[in-house]
């Protein structure tokens, strides 16, 4: 446990002076928060993490929202329309927006941030807006993005990370890398200081548009990959919410009459992404055989790994959306086979046993998840080495193309296109295995054209039987987003999406 998580004697011998303090007011509180992992670069147009998408909810507005329904509602944008031939976008903005750093939060700065993600090289939400051609002010409050062909994802994007604006000034001042550092944006929240592995500060920003509607002064977030210690220290009194709670630990939170339990179904995956073509890393049976994927597979069991890691509590899968979901393909989830995965490897031209090497994070999901993968992989042919490594390198790891198998996931989206087409087409920005085939491609761009749910779901059947066949990732479970958090914290709501959002959030004096 670092010097930074654990209460020290002087902090707990102060505790019983807090009786005795006055109530702070709530828009003097803060708020700390343990997350799972330490977040990549804090630019929304670069970053990639779950756990930063969490931090930008506090310090990036964006174009649209989701409410707790998931219904579309506006946020730095008031309201939006299509023209007739569903090729141009006009949305109204809400006015007397600023940034950060006071400059105005105009259709000029959404004409700059939206030409910044496409043309950035650093850009990872270029492939999420692609179809835009161009943006046209039309009055400083009203913005036009004009599209090459017609593409229904387009508003679900813009209520994510492609979506989030950014201070043109600051941008352009700092630059790609040194914005990524200290960043500038228009939430409800403004960067303090991030010092890596340890924090990342937030403070209220009084000019928000909505700042009635946040209470909190101050917000803390702590990344502490043990599961352990981060509710060791939520027990402790040390943090005030802790996100992803161990299924294992869900008992003892029900039992702290101190502590309370949020949990919602979410809609991402976890698996295990191969490298298809990325590097000579690639340049294996595992990379370069379906039959070898397929093998690798068959020795899975993935019941078995839902219970034993688990406590069964999440969603066993076979494709990036859990059963339940508009876009969801009916196909049999693969039953474990070990005389047949020895089979195709033998098929295969493959000695046994064969080794792969499986990267895993330094999380207490991600040890044990690949503990038990190794057991059961072992047991079909494959010697498996583990390759423990801090998530957010883990990330740059795959990006560079320095793996053979990652067990990663994705947080999901409310629309399939911010899932399938991202992490599977050819020139998806996060495809880090480089898997590439034309069907699939052509199959996920025809789904962007329409906003027909039905004519997009055949669509997305048809790539689905083509990557489930060919298995550039083996999907394995859904997440169910389990946070715990003080009992003097009121006002948290869960969503599906696993974020967590600070409108409403109150806490208590001790």
């Amino acid at each position: 446990m670092s010097r930074s998580h654990r209460p020290t004697l002087a902090a707990l011998l102060a505790l019983p002076l807090l009786a005795f303090a006055p109530t702070a007011p709530a828009e003097a509180q803060t708020l700390r928060i343990g997350l799972a992992e330490d977040p990549d670069v804090l630019d929304p147009h670069q970053a990639r993490t779950f756990v930063g998408r969490i931090v930008f909810q506090g310090l990036c507005d964006k174009l649209i929202e989701y409410g707790p329904d998931l219904k579309l509602v506006g946020q730095l944008a008031t309201g939006w329309s299509w023209s007739a031939d569903n090729l141009a976008l006009t949305m109204t903005l809400r006015p007397d927006v600023v940034f950060h750093d006071g400059e105005r939060m105009d259709a000029e700065a959404v004409k700059f941030n939206i030409e910044r993600m496409l043309t950035m090289p650093e850009s990872r939400r270029r492939s999420e807006i692609s179809q835009v051609d161009r943006v046209e002010v039309i009055d400083p409050l009203t913005v036009r993005l004009v599209l090459k062909t017609p593409f229904a994802p387009l508003l679900a994007q813009l209520a994510d990370r492609a979506g989030m604006m950014v201070s043109p000034k600051a941008a352009r001042e700092l630059g790609a890398t040194r914005f990524g550092a200290a960043p500038v944006c228009a939430g409800p929240f403004r960067f303090v200081e991030r010092i890596a592995q340890d924090r990342i500060v937030l403070e209220r920003f009084d000019r928000h548009w909505d700042r009635a509607n946040f209470h909190l002064q101050r917000v803390v977030y702590q990344p502490i990959p043990d599961a352990t210690v981060r509710l060791a220290n939520l027990q402790a009194g040390s943090l005030e919410l802790i996100e992803r709670l161990q299924p294992n630990d869900i008992p003892t939170v029900r039992r702290d009459r101190r502590l309370r339990l949020s949990e919602v179904t979410g809609f991402g995956y976890q698996g295990i992404t191969f490298n298809i073509a990325n590097t000579d890393r690639s340049a294996t049976p595992l990379g370069r055989d379906p039959r070898v994927r397929e093998a690798f597979e068959l020795a899975i069991d993935r019941e078995a790994l839902n219970q034993v890691v688990f406590e069964g509590v999440h969603t066993v899968g076979n494709q990036s959306v859990p059963p339940g979901n508009p876009f969801f393909t009916d196909l049999p989830i693969a039953r474990r086979d070990v005389a047949r995965a020895r089979q195709l490897l033998r098929e295969a031209g493959v000695p046994q046993p064969f080794p792969v090497e499986l990267m895993v994070a330094t999380t207490t999901d991600g040890q044990r998840v690949g503990e038990v993968l190794q057991q059961m992989l072992g047991e079909a042919g494959f010697a498996v080495s583990l390759r423990s490594t801090e998530f957010a390198t883990a990330l740059d790891q795959q990006t560079r193309g320095n793996f053979q198998a990652f067990h990663v996931g994705w947080s999901g989206r409310v629309d399939l296109d911010g899932t399938l087409h991202l992490n599977t087409h050819t020139r998806g920005a996060l495809n880090d295995g480089k898997y590439s085939n034309p069907e699939v491609d052509r199959l996920l761009d025809a789904a962007r054209t329409t906003n027909d749910v039905a004519q997009r779901k055949t669509f997305y059947d048809q790539a689905n039987r083509i990557i489930l066949t060919e298995r550039p990732r083996i999907y394995l479970y859904h997440l169910k987003n389990l946070v715990a958090h003080s009992a003097r914290v009121s006002g948290f709501t869960p969503n599906p999406d696993g974020l967590l959002r600070l409108q409403g959030i109150r806490v208590a004096a001790n």
